[in-house]
């Protein structure tokens, strides 16, 4: 096991630092030819939910997981990873140390994680490295990735100055200060109004555990078994993350090309490129509206059920949900487009239906005028 110590007799923090670092490599992977690359088993339901949940409360296509080789930092420091692909072109590679430390210690590495890049550029090398071996898998690969980069703390036990277990309660009230800094990254202590800030986004089930969600990192106060749905979940929402950044990008560039179109100056056949335009819009609208529904019913939750409450806060702090609303008004712009040029072409199409009846007939009363 990876794991990193430090310090005094008695650590108070035992648990693990989480890298999620997370790529946008293309429309689509084919799971199902990935499985046979990789000589992977038929997945299990994912996430594997503690609390009762529905059965239908599941991935509808559960990511295919690749373990791989564990390595050393630059500091020495040895790690454990995993490859995770998920069906709409998104790989993560979570990068996994154990500590038992203390909280100062905790403090700097999660400072450090967050800051250094070191492994954010070896956790690049390892996905492309593992991607040329599956790219007959890839479906429209994309020639530049998107990227997302999150960090979970994941506490397993934390103890008072008597050895006493802390409950997630406890822990909140005596180590708001520590919890700010790690989820921000700083090595030093928060204001007051940014800690409120911090820990305003938390939520418990049981006395025993405890989350925190930040916009770049996160704090999971429970046990292995308990934690891995919610880190599936807080996975999750940064590949959301992901594809909205793609999806904002594909309608900007859409609609950036679409102004440009109608700028243009006219001509006898500007209607006519008018409509062939539309058409490339609005295909390029419906296939994005397509990819957005099958993202956003990748898992399906109940309203009230508290994985649904963890997902939402989650998506909401690391910026899915305002991704969301971009595309959202892009697309409902798109359309206007689309109405707008189609309305162009037909009025062209119109006038130029007017003139050539005028011009039949003229063609027609030339002989009578001429026989006067």
């Amino acid at each position: 096991m990876a794991s990193a110590y430090t310090g005094s007799a008695m650590p108070s923090c035992r648990g693990s630092i989480s890298a999620m670092l997370l790529y946008d490599l293309a429309e689509e992977i084919d799971l199902k030819e990935l499985r046979g690359l990789l000589g992977a088993e038929a997945p299990l339901r994912s996430p594997g939910f503690r609390i009762p949940a529905p059965s239908y409360v599941r991935f509808e296509q559960t990511p295919i997981v690749e373990p791989t080789d564990s390595f050393h930092l630059a500091t020495g420091e040895a790690v454990d990873a995993r490859l995770r692909y998920f069906d709409y072109g998104v790989v993560s590679l979570e990068i996994e140390l154990h500590f038992h430390c203390e909280w100062s210690e905790l403090i700097a590495l999660s400072h450090r994680w967050i800051e250094a890049g070191e492994v954010e550029q070896r956790g690049l090398d390892i996905v492309r490295r593992h991607c040329n071996r599956l790219k007959s898998a890839l479906r429209k690969p994309y020639t530049d990735w998107l990227d997302e980069a999150y960090y979970v703390v994941h506490l397993h036990e934390v103890l008072d100055a008597d050895g006493q277990v802390l409950t997630g309660a406890q822990l909140l009230s005596r180590h708001a200060a520590d919890i700010g800094q790690i989820i921000r990254g700083e090595t030093q202590i928060l204001s007051d109004g940014e800690q409120k800030e911090v820990l305003a986004s938390s939520l418990s089930y049981f006395p025993a555990d405890l989350l925190v969600v930040g916009w770049l990192a996160a704090v999971v106060y429970d046990t292995p078994e308990g934690a891995t749905p919610i880190l599936e979940l807080l996975e999750y929402a940064n590949t959301q993350l992901l594809e909205y950044r793609r999806y904002d990008e594909i309608l900007s560039v859409l609609l950036k090309h679409a102004y440009g179109e109608l700028e243009r100056t006219g001509g006898m056949w500007a209607s006519w490129r008018m409509a062939r335009e539309a058409k490339h819009l609005n295909r390029l609208r419906l296939e994005v509206i397509e990819l957005t529904e099958r993202t956003d019913t990748a898992i399906k939750f109940l309203s009230d059920m508290y994985y649904a409450r963890a997902y939402r806060l989650a998506a909401a702090k690391v910026g899915a949900n305002d991704y969301r609303n971009l595309v959202d008004q892009k697309v409902k712009t798109a359309g206007e487009l689309y109405h707008f040029m189609v309305n162009e072409f037909r009025e062209g199409r119109a006038f130029f239906m007017e003139l050539i009846i005028v011009v039949i007939l003229l063609i027609e009363l030339i002989p009578i005028l001429r026989g006067k």
